[in-house]
């Protein structure tokens, strides 16, 4: 015949009687409960690589230096992703916002990219200044990383809205309103 439930306790007792008592032992007993319902993952780590992802899934840049910059400035900016840490998209697009409001902010980002950019590729950058026509074989003109930031901006302020499969669509028509 099993042993009833409520015998369980006094089994645990008799073992725990039959042992000596170490520090280790109620650290284990204690973290079964401290974790209870939580990830071991840090919420800054969540909010970090939830932002890293929004990033690549929204930023269209071929040539990746781009990416790589902002990617770096998010991971840097804790106290941005501290802010948004239930909503790291919000992060993202708060990052972007500052950027394209703030022309110091942005030329550095440029600057930055056309950095990385050449470190990448092994060739020379080409630095624009503001106010000038950009060199014609830059990779990231003033324009271009403009365009691509609100674009990246606007994808991740109305994202896409799944298509409903074929079945589904036809499922749909068969439901009859009320």
């Amino acid at each position: 015949m099993p042993p009833a439930q409520d015998d369980a306790p006094d089994i645990q007792q008799e073992l725990r009687l039959s042992r000596p008592f170490t520090l280790a032992d109620a650290i284990g007993q204690e973290a079964g409960n401290f974790m209870k319902g939580e990830s071991p993952i840090p919420r800054l780590v969540q909010a970090r690589h939830g932002a890293q992802q929004a990033l690549k899934e929204s930023l269209v840049d071929g040539p990746g230096a781009l990416h790589r910059v902002l990617e770096q400035w998010l991971v840097d900016d804790e106290s941005r992703l501290s802010r948004y840490i239930g909503q790291p998209v919000e992060a993202v697009k708060d990052l972007l916002a500052t950027v394209l409001r703030s022309p110091a902010t942005f030329y550095e980002l440029v600057r930055q990219t056309d950095v990385t950019w050449g470190q990448l590729y092994d060739s020379r950058p080409y630095f624009q200044q503001p106010g000038q026509p950009a060199h014609p074989d830059d990779e990231y003109t003033h324009e271009s990383v403009r365009e691509t930031l609100a674009q990246c901006l606007h994808c991740l302020t109305h994202p896409p809205v799944a298509a409903l499969e074929p079945d589904s669509e036809a499922a749909l028509s068969r439901i009859k309103p009320e």
